[in-house]
Formats: structure tokens, sequence, C-alpha cells
């Protein structure tokens, strides 16, 4: 496999991390974080990067999309990743979005996706249960027959970006018991539609989250995503492809945080030396830049393998979950003691990428949540 970027992909990498470098510094998420102000991101350039293509890279092009792979958003991703930029590409593009790619009818590709790749529509995903902790199946949530289709009830954790979301795709158990792999479906709703309410939240990351909490609502028919119980190998493949997008935003902000380390650490100065020069500081960050590059490569894999529909493709997205989960920690953890005493403070700027690395350590499973999947994936 060529872990190497294609001359199309350098050019797009180069623009993004212009881009963002230029309209989306992390000043901006101390500015949205401290006015708190819903939806926790700028509409407007959502736009613009809509504009730019970026939504769209991996949807057909008759919806207005690149038609392109994982492995090029993945480089956009990377780039939004080093500006803590908090559009929702892992909501609307990679979570709802490709549900309703991988999952819907006709009518309903027609109807969601130029909308979504033009920046005018967002989605989410509400799969998340109480006690769920990263497995798929345990869902609780209920959706009982009923005359016009289906009535839902029950609650979502964690729903990510469902406080600006036109469209929510909602995880329902159709049958089965609660942590069955199948009687799981998925259904496309508004996010007005009746006995339907979002609990807006916000996650130390500063980034928007919420419970979605359904009582009695009723979907239609044609409101499922494929057939009725055959949901949950759809979200699984979902999530998997999110999974490989957090990543990727994860090796971003591990390398703008490492970055930043190193410019401190060849300017500030103690007995009369920059503290670079000292050999023990040389060393932690010399393994905070193999781990970074071990990630590289374990994101470019996994990306590739899913664009490819490998047969290894799941466990390459664990391998490179744990991996990131694992090296994200490290470096933020890193930055921040190298940084001394200034690095605790919130008026210093690498305390963002230590919080953001956090959330997204635990974002669908941690470490040794993957390296467990792996295992079971080679039947251990």
């Amino acid at each position: 496999m060529n872990l190497a970027l294609t001359e199309d992909q350098g050019l797009l990498a180069k623009t993004a991390a212009d881009f963002v470098a230029e309209r989306s510094p992390v000043a901006r998420v101390r500015k949205l974080r401290d006015e708190k102000t819903p939806p926790g991101f700028s509409r407007d350039l959502w736009r613009e990067m809509a504009g730019l293509g970026w939504v769209g890279i991996p949807f057909p092009e008759w919806a207005g999309g690149a038609g392109m792979g994982l492995a090029d958003l993945a480089v956009v991703l990377e780039a939004l990743g080093r500006g803590l930029a908090p559009e929702p590409f892992l909501s609307s593009v990679l979570l709802g979005g490709q549900a309703v790619l991988l999952g819907g009818s006709d009518a309903q590709r027609k109807a969601v996706l130029p909308a979504l790749c033009s920046g005018d529509r967002l989605l989410a995903l509400a799969f998340q249960e109480d006690g769920s902790r990263y497995d798929l199946n345990r869902i609780v949530t209920r959706a009982e027959a009923c005359d016009a289709g289906w009535r839902i009830s029950g609650r979502k954790i964690q729903v990510l970006d469902a406080g600006a979301a036109d469209q929510v795709v909602v995880a329902a158990r159709t049958a089965g018991g609660e942590r069955d792999s199948v009687g799981i479906s998925l259904f496309l709703l508004s996010a007005k539609i009746p006995g339907l309410r979002v609990r807006p939240q916000q996650r130390i990351d500063s980034r928007s989250a919420a419970m979605v909490e359904l009582e009695s609502v009723v979907a239609g028919h044609d409101d499922v995503l494929g057939e009725p119980g055959s949901g949950g190998a759809l979200l699984e493949q979902v999530v998997d492809r999110a999974t490989v997008g957090v990543c990727a935003e994860m090796l971003g902000l591990m390398t703008e945080a490492f970055e930043r380390t190193l410019a401190y650490l060849k300017t500030r100065v103690q007995f009369g030396v920059p503290i670079g020069s000292f050999q023990a500081l040389k060393h932690r960050a010399a393994l905070c830049f193999i781990e970074i590059e071990l990630s590289r490569s374990a994101v470019m894999a996994a990306a590739r393998a899913v664009d490819e529909d490998s047969p290894e493709a799941q466990q390459l997205v664990s391998a490179a979950k744990a991996r990131c989960s694992d090296a994200a920690i490290r470096v933020t953890n890193e930055a921040v003691q190298m940084h001394g005493g200034i690095g605790m403070t919130d008026e210093h700027d690498i305390g963002f990428f230590m919080k953001r690395a956090r959330v997204a350590e635990l974002t669908f499973g941690d470490a040794a949540w993957h390296r467990d999947r792996y295992a079971r994936l080679e039947g251990y």
C-alpha cells in the first residue's frame, strides 16, 4: 500500500493548510468558546468550505460532490485539526451524510446530499446511549410499528452538533434484544419533528454535543434508511469512516502541538541556553516525533483501506484509532509540560490541543477498546 500523498492530495493539503492558517486560527476557537453562541462554529465559514468543495469530497458528482475518497478528505481534516476548527465535518459529512449515502434510497439521497454538499443542510447521527460504552449494538431506544409507520421512544447521548442539525439520523431497535446485532434500524428524521427534543451541551473542548430525547416520535415508512432491522451493519460502516476522520484530525492537532512545542524549546532560555539543548527534552521530543509518524502511517493506511473496500479495513481502522488515541494524549501532555507553568494557563493556546485530544481519544472508542476490537477481528 502506498503511504505517500499523490500530487493532487499534496496540492489539496497546501490549500487547506493555508486556508486554516488564515481563516481559522486557534484564536477563533477561544473566541467561540468565550462567546458561547450556538451553534459553536461559523455557518458562513462552513459554506465557504463547501464552496471550496471540501464538504462534497466523499460524495458523488451528481450530488454536487467531488467523487473522491476518504484519503482525500483526511488531508483536509488534518489541516482542520491543526487549527482545532470546530466545523461539523464529523457530524454532517462522516456520520449523518455517510449514513444517507450508504443506506438511503435514491429519493433520500437526492433530497439530502445536494443540500449537504452545498453547505445548506446539516445532519447529525444519534446512536450512543447511556451505558453503551462504544458498543454500537447496545440500543434500547425502541421503534414500534404503527399505522403511520413507526413510533420511536428513547434517549440518545453525545450527539455531535445536534443543536444545529436540520435532520437527525436515529438508531432504534425494531426487533431483538438490546445487544443483538440484528434488529437495528436507522431513521432519517427532521430535527423539528414533534416529540424530538434536543438538549444542547458543551464538551471540555468547547465543541457542541447534545442529548436527543424521543417521545412517541412518528416516523413514516419512507424515513427508514435501507431495510428495517438491517441498520446495524450500516451503522458500523458509518462509524468506521467517522473514526478515520477523527484520527486524521488528531494527527493534525498533535502535529501542530508538537511544532509549537519545538519552537518554544528553541526560544525559551534557562541557565543561559535554550532549553531544547537539554538532553532529556531532546529525548522526549524525539519520542513525540516517532509517535506522530507512526500515527500518520496508520491513518493513511486506514483511509486507503476503507476507500478500496479492503477485507482488512476494520482492523486498520481500529489500529489507527488505538495508535492516534495514545499518541495524541502523549504528545499534548508533553507539549503542556514542556511549556512549563505557562502551559497550564488558560491564556496560552497549547491547552486547547490537550483538551481536544482528551475528547477525540474517547470519540468512537478509546485505545483500549480498539485494541480489543482488533484482537477480536483477528480471531483472538
